[in-house]
């Protein structure tokens, strides 16, 4: 009996993950609450087990009085030196209980007592587990349909994708295997509650954890990530080592590991730019694929105006203004995208060009160091023909009007 006992919790311990320590006080409680149910009470129980061979014993301990009041609690004088003639009033006299001799009622409690343990720890051992993967990501199957929501078994417990978690015009088959991102874990009566998501931006953090071994390890590092689930997402990743490329990192060799990952996304597309501290940088890398001209960003209002060429206007804005939307919340930054013709018309531009000495612009936005240019597009003694050159292809007589670069010209000459 104590061999198939020893046997039994060594069982336990390794297929439910309950410590021996654990199994061992639940059958002492057992043990106690038999006692109760047999004797009416239980202030007076001990129980004695080895953890080693399982050995038990359980004692009640009796007061020594001159008259019983209270069997249960009380022995008499007499009684108490036939066991040894030392005893005198008040001694305590521990007597030995037989487990044998609990009543059906007795044992039946004693072993749901044991059982009800056994589940309670069950269940403490599972959220425990899944506690610490909060946050991460893990690969589930795919049960059945609760109404809209979906049962994804995550081996040990089943988890449920809510309706709101679910990616738009994703459709799941029973026993498919999908890559899930935990959102909470709640203990509950009946066992861990665990809440999954496919639409947290974090899922894609932690896949490319899993696919690069650069980010996994801390040497390229992902900055920041907006993402419209099932649509596109952008990520701006930084390489503390200066040897590393971190988007060619991600990317992987063939795009290897971003395909992977587009895979497991089934087809979302992902942008990896390269994350600079210039606010300025950050945001024309975030506009990518467009173009852009120039970008002023006010760090303090978390504002910028961008300028792109005329013909990258709808990429930067992007279909249903989906690029610049990503890119403002990958930057944290409210931005403003005008054409280079829009920026222009409304006077806009000239704050993004270049800020020159002595400079004087004019209305036609022509300009010339202690010079000037005229209407009819003449200067010197020469013409500007369409394509930008003089018609002599020279410069005229190789001299500027009284301008300051004539003598050089003529050394030059």
């Amino acid at each position: 009996m104590k061999n198939e006992l020893l046997e039994a919790l060594t069982i336990l311990e390794q297929e439910k993950n309950i410590s021996k320590d654990t199994l061992i006080e639940a059958i002492e409680n057992s043990l106690v609450t038999a006692c109760k149910n047999h004797f009416g009470k239980s202030d007076n129980v001990k129980v004695d087990m080895d953890p080693e061979t399982c050995e038990y014993h359980v004692y009640q301990a009796k007061t020594v009085v001159e008259e019983v009041t209270d069997p249960v609690l009380e022995v008499s004088l007499a009684k108490a030196k036939m066991i040894d003639s030392k005893y005198e009033i008040g001694d305590t006299v521990n007597f030995e209980i037989k487990s044998q001799e609990f009543g059906r009622i007795a044992t039946q409690n004693a072993k749901n007592v044991i059982l009800q343990k056994i589940r309670e720890e069950e269940r403490k051992v599972l959220f425990s587990e899944y506690y610490s993967k909060e946050k991460d990501i893990v690969t589930g199957i795919v049960q059945r349909y609760i109404g809209r929501n979906v049962s994804i078994n995550l081996g040990k417990v089943d988890a449920i994708l809510t309706e709101n978690e679910q990616v738009r015009g994703e459709v799941f088959q029973p026993t498919e295997r999908i890559k899930l991102y935990i959102l909470e874990v709640k203990s509950t009566p009946k066992g861990p509650k665990i809440l999954v998501s496919r639409t947290h931006p974090e899922l894609v953090k932690r896949l490319f954890e899993s696919e690069v071994t650069e980010v996994k390890d801390g040497i390229v590092e992902i900055k920041s990530i907006a993402r419209e689930a099932g649509s596109r997402t952008k990520i701006a990743v930084y390489s503390n080592d200066p040897d590393v490329d971190a988007v060619g990192a991600c990317v992987g060799m063939n795009g290897a590991r971003v395909n992977a990952i587009v895979n497991e996304l089934r087809g979302e597309k992902i942008d990896i730019i390269n994350w600079n501290e210039n606010p300025a940088m950050l945001i024309e890398n975030a506009l990518s694929p467009a173009k852009v001209i120039s970008v002023i960003a006010d760090a303090e209002e978390k504002s910028a105006k961008v300028v792109v060429p005329d013909y990258q206007l709808s990429l930067a804005i992007g279909k249903e203004g989906q690029n610049a939307r990503l890119a403002a919340r990958l930057t944290g930054f409210k931005i403003d995208i005008k054409s280079e013709t829009q920026a222009r018309e409304a006077g806009d531009f000239m704050d993004y060009e270049n800020d020159y000495e002595d400079e004087e612009y004019y209305e036609d936005e022509e300009y010339y160091e202690d010079g000037e240019y005229y209407e009819d597009g003449e200067y010197a003694e020469g013409e500007y023909t369409e394509d930008g050159s003089y018609e002599e292809g020279e410069y005229a007589e190789g001299e500027y009007a009284e301008g300051e670069y004539a003598d050089e010209y003529a050394d030059e000459k």
